[in-house]
């Protein structure tokens, strides 16, 4: 097809046409169906629930399409338990004997390794998940994906996870955006590249505010358990002071979860519209536009609908948060329709086994 899009129109590049009520009888099908076969079903729950949200997701001008199917999903999985579950427990096995034997030390060394393996794997699956799930999205019959398996990346997963927390965790915002950036820059969609040069800078202030955030409400938290004695004593005496004080712990305790949650979802915010908006697919530019109050609502929505249905709406949250991503991206720049090829990229043939396996494979 010849032709180009202009992303600079007033239509948004991204819109999401699906309703909770379409969602519902998949969602609740799928409920029961897990139920009944143990969790095997899931794979297959999670494919269908992908098919449904991808094909009514519409970029420029025709609806995504999800092409994986759950049973690259269920053996994904059981790859994953063979080769790398099953020699983190026999590794175990092992360094407990050891120490039964009375080789303490070596028995400890040993028993490292699993959770030096389960780190490096938590990276690895990080950037395979994100591979696959590319190289199944298909637009315009075109897919995405990666030639890299990602063991470097879980590498540098590993190390930049590590120097980031050495200076007290204040390297944290550098080593997200270096990792967004290292993930991105590996994929591809069609015949072009990503690209994404995200700066720590920009989110830095807003994480430096969340790194003191502790201290200053743990002050004020102790100066506001006082004043709820102090008004209490003034009250009824020293009933009225346990009785104060017992509030303002109580205030304390909101006070500091809440203000703390509040300011960590900022952080968040700022920082998924920088790394966002630092990506590009040749010449068009993405933005992320969900603002700090924007994702307040989606949790307190979350948890509302959770609790209130008695943990039954959590069968809902993919479609929560999949139309919110979706809703809130926006692209500007120019697709030439005309120069659009298939991409390259090596297909896996297993499904996100690892993310599955570290409880990371929501959407």
């Amino acid at each position: 097809m010849h032709g180009k899009y202009d992303g600079e129109g007033e239509q948004s590049a991204f819109v999401f046409e699906g309703t909770w009520r379409e969602f519902a009888p998949i969602a609740f099908t799928n409920l029961l169906l897990t139920i009944v076969t143990l969790g095997i079903y899931r794979f297959w729950a999670t494919a269908r629930e992908r098919r449904y949200l991808w094909s009514k997701s519409r970029f420029v001008d025709e609806q995504l399409e999800w092409a994986g199917t759950g049973k690259e999903l269920f053996f994904g999985f059981l790859i994953v338990l063979l080769l790398f579950a099953m020699p983190v427990v026999l590794i175990n096995f092992v360094a407990q004997a050891l120490i039964a034997r009375g080789q303490e030390i070596l028995g400890a060394l040993l028993g490292i390794a699993p959770l030096l393996i389960i780190f490096y794997l938590t990276g690895v699956a990080r950037f395979r998940g994100l591979r696959y799930r590319l190289s199944r999205t298909r637009w315009r019959g075109i897919r995405g994906g990666s030639d890299e398996p990602g063991f470097r990346y879980g590498l540098s997963y590993m190390w930049k996870s590590i120097v980031a927390w050495i200076p007290l965790g204040l390297l944290i915002p550098w080593s997200m955006t270096s990792l967004w950036n290292e993930r991105w820059n590996k994929m591809s969609f069609g015949p072009y590249q990503f690209q994404s040069d995200a700066e720590a800078g920009s989110v830095f202030a807003r994480f430096f505010v969340f790194y003191l955030a502790p201290f200053i409400m743990f002050g004020g938290a102790v100066a506001m358990a006082g004043m709820g004695m102090l008004a209490g004593y003034g009250i009824g005496g020293e009933d009225g002071m346990a009785l104060g004080g017992a509030f303002g712990v109580i205030g304390m305790i909101l006070f500091f979860y809440l203000g703390l949650g509040l300011i960590a979802v900022a952080f968040y915010a700022k920082f998924y519209r920088e790394v966002v908006g630092a990506t590009r697919w040749k010449d068009l530019n993405f933005s992320f536009e969900a603002s700090t109050m924007d994702w307040v609502k989606l949790l307190i929505g979350d948890a509302l609908l959770v609790v209130f249905t008695l943990g039954i709406g959590l069968i809902f949250l993919s479609y929560r948060h999949w139309k919110f991503f979706i809703t809130h991206l926006e692209a500007n720049g120019e697709i030439l329709l005309d120069e659009l090829t298939q991409s390259t990229t090596r297909t896996a043939r297993h499904g996100e086994g690892l993310l599955d396996a570290f409880d990371m494979g929501a959407i």
